[in-house]
């Protein structure tokens, strides 16, 4: 298919800019989404040509297209781009932010305790001796005065008495 240079650099430049492009498999599309200058279908077209050559990888999933650059697309649209060879696309720049940081953030301070550690941290026992639901104390389950045999408490695959 026959595409203007215009709109070839401009989804040249934002492949190699980004590292990845994205596009619906809708061939009416007037314009891409990320690159304003080309249509859909241009996109598709080139992206289709780089992947023939083996510049970059496809995924096709739930009618979206999905390439990323490979390290040979990365030469390749640096040489034709005339681009530094210092300038990498965003996919390869370190992130500022800290990796040991979880999202979400942990505010707390060091004296104060989480409050479940791990998976049984939430069965524990309750603010005034009262105890979980099926862990004994009545109710439901297994302990005392529930409609189970008595014993541990919890449910199903107990210890069986």
């Amino acid at each position: 298919m026959l595409v203007t240079k215009k709109n070839r650099l401009a989804v040249y430049n934002y492949l190699f800019k980004e590292g990845v492009i994205c596009a619906k498999k809708d061939y009416r599309i007037p314009k891409h989404p990320e690159v304003a200058e080309a249509s859909n279908l241009e996109v598709i077209k080139l992206c289709t040509s780089l992947k023939s050559r083996g510049l970059v990888h496809e995924i096709f999933s739930w009618q979206w297209y999905y390439w990323s650059l490979t390290d040979e697309g990365i030469a390749y649209l640096r040489e034709y781009l005339h681009l530094p060879a210092d300038e990498v696309p965003n996919t390869l720049k370190k992130s500022t932010k800290d990796p040991l940081r979880r999202p979400g953030g942990d505010d707390r301070r060091d004296g104060e305790r989480r409050r479940f550690q791990d998976r049984d941290g939430y069965r524990g026992d309750k603010p005034g001796g009262e105890r979980g639901f099926g862990r004994g104390g009545g109710g439901f389950g297994r302990g005392g005065g529930g409609f189970g045999r008595g014993g541990g408490g919890g449910f199903g695959r107990g210890d069986g008495a």
